[in-house]
């Protein structure tokens, strides 16, 4: 049993630093592609192949919806796909010391940790490692590299940091070939990462206290309860009257109040009020209780839901009355995707008090809800969703929408590339139109440049790309020549290059005037002063 944990562990040391070569060449060498996802894909492969625990069913279930966000790492390299990737792969790993899914707070905790544990666990298990006494007659290799790497490894860092501040010392190191201080710190970020996925802390997963999401507070009146709710909801009835007056029935607003501003004004604090409402509901009325039987508080909660979600659905009209006035941006459809999930939050709490389920249950269900948002989120392209809709309700394309912002598409890169190529086709004035090829031409050299080196190459970029060309032609028609002394900002307008000043003249030199002038005067004397003959004037 010892030599199979010693095999297990000794296995791990050639994986990490596979994983660690792996990581230099691809992250180092400049550029985010598609290889993103392929490196995805092998660190789960390695993992399985190294860990026989992650082959079980949970661990298995967890792993594969991990390569499926892999594969959407492959697809188009981001943010958001990462931490779905590292989240998901995070569960099958530490999956085997739990056994089960229990609910979502306790492993927000786990991955928490587990991610806080990085840096230290291959530092806890050198120690471990040195701590243990080899057999006697067996002082092999793994004996020796776990001797020498604590001196050697720190030794080499001090040695570093004397060299950046020490000109002799890293003139003297300069003809010694080590590797760059920074390519070290990489290495060491690389096995804080990697490492915990093959050997995960034990105390990442010892979160056994039991789940309390119901806060205790003093004990509140029913009469005290039933006065709030009452007043909660007489006011929330005012501001659902006047959103159902003004945007949602369409009638003039006061002199001096837009329609842009009443829609903007209100739609991020009331989603901070009916998370309030939501959160003042869990804490005073916890299923099973006296107060969340009693009918009376019973209805008006359920009176107060409904208005919080008529005022989630009055936030989410106001930012579609936003769009329209202005335009549509990813982030704003991130702010809708948000408003649902709060509206999907408030009515779960409600189901949760009358069915008098639990609070694991509760949670569970909301995460399930924004880890299927999320998900969406990493694999629909918003700002291409944005650029499609903004081109399709252009005013400058005979749509009902605002004047199109060529620059906010220009900034998007090649995810407004097909939407501006749509658009292209379609009847414009002739100075828009040259606007519009001049950006999309910026964009198509953006992404052919991109597209060239395998290191920012990506799936979706090469269909876009692709598709472009199907769609354009073998040979577009660019904008017009830029004329002298012009040219074009973010958006392909045109607008003339500042002037210089012209240079003033040189003044004259002071000296050469003065004797111009002295001898002008003295000539002038000369000719107008007759000779001088006879005696003198007395």
């Amino acid at each position: 049993m010892a030599r199979t944990t010693r095999f297990s562990f000794l296995i791990k040391i050639p994986a990490v630093i596979l994983a660690i070569i792996a990581a230099d060449h691809l992250f180092l060498g400049g550029g985010m592609g598609s290889w993103l996802g392929a490196l995805a894909f092998g660190w789960a492969l390695l993992l399985l192949a190294v860990r026989p625990a992650l082959r079980r069913r949970p661990s298995l279930i967890a792993l594969l919806i991990a390569t499926g966000f892999a594969g959407v790492l492959t697809h188009d390299p981001g943010l958001l796909g990462w931490v779905m990737f590292w989240s998901t792969l995070s569960i099958a790993v530490l999956m085997p010391r739990v056994g089960r899914f229990d609910d979502a707070w306790r492993w927000s905790l786990r991955l928490l940790c587990h991610g806080l544990s990085g840096p230290l666990t291959p530092i806890l298990d050198m120690i471990r490692l040195s701590r243990a006494r080899p057999q006697r007659g067996r002082r092999n290799l793994a004996g020796l590299a776990t001797l020498l790497a604590l001196p050697l490894g720190m030794t080499a860092l001090f040695v570093l940091l004397f060299a950046a501040a020490n000109p002799i010392l890293a003139q003297a190191l300069s003809q010694i070939r080590l590797p760059w201080f920074g390519e070290m710190l990489f290495w060491g970020l690389t096995l804080a990462v990697v490492w915990p996925s093959l050997r995960p802390a034990r105390w990442a997963t010892r979160v056994t206290t039991d789940l309390r999401t119901d806060i205790e507070v003093p004990a509140i009146p029913d009469a005290s309860l039933l006065l709030s709710l009452l007043l909660f909801n007489a006011v929330f009835a005012i501001q659902n009257g006047l959103d159902l007056a003004f945007l949602w029935s369409g009638a003039p607003l006061p002199q001096g109040v837009t329609l842009a501003d009443y829609a903007h004004r209100g739609a991020y604090p009331l989603i901070v009020t009916a998370l309030l409402a939501g959160l003042f509901v869990l804490v005073a009325l916890r299923p099973g209780s006296a107060r969340a039987a009693n009918p009376a508080i019973r209805r008006l909660v359920v009176l107060w839901v409904a208005q919080n979600l008529l005022l989630v659905a009055s936030s989410i009209l106001r930012t579609l009355d936003y769009v329209e006035a202005y335009s549509l941006t990813g982030f704003r459809i991130a702010a809708l995707a948000w408003m649902a999930l709060v509206a999907i939050g408030l009515a779960l709490i409600c189901w949760r008090m009358l069915a008098g389920r639990s609070a694991a249950w509760l949670i569970n269900a909301n995460a399930l809800a924004a880890a299927l948002v999320l998900s969406a989120a990493s694999v629909v392209d918003l700002d291409a969703s944005a650029a499609a809709w903004n081109v399709r309700h252009a005013r400058e394309a005979g749509g009902r929408g605002v004047e199109l912002d060529l620059c906010y598409l220009s900034s998007n890169g090649d995810s407004s590339l097909l939407s501006l190529i749509a658009l292209e086709r379609r009847p414009l004035a002739p100075n828009f139109r040259d606007q519009v090829r001049f950006v999309r031409g910026q964009l198509i050299a953006d992404i052919t440049r991109r597209q060239a080196s395998w290191r920012s190459w990506t799936w979706r970029g090469s269909y876009r790309l692709a598709e472009a060309r199907r769609l354009l032609g073998p040979n577009p028609p660019g904008e017009a020549p830029t004329p002298p002394g012009m040219t074009r900002d973010c958006g392909g307008a045109l607008y003339a290059l500042p002037t210089e000043p012209a240079a003033p003249a040189a003044p004259p030199s002071p000296a050469p005037a003065a004797q111009a002038t002295d001898e002008a005067v003295a000539n002038a004397i000369a000719n107008a002063t007759p000779p001088l003959t006879g005696a003198p004037r007395q």
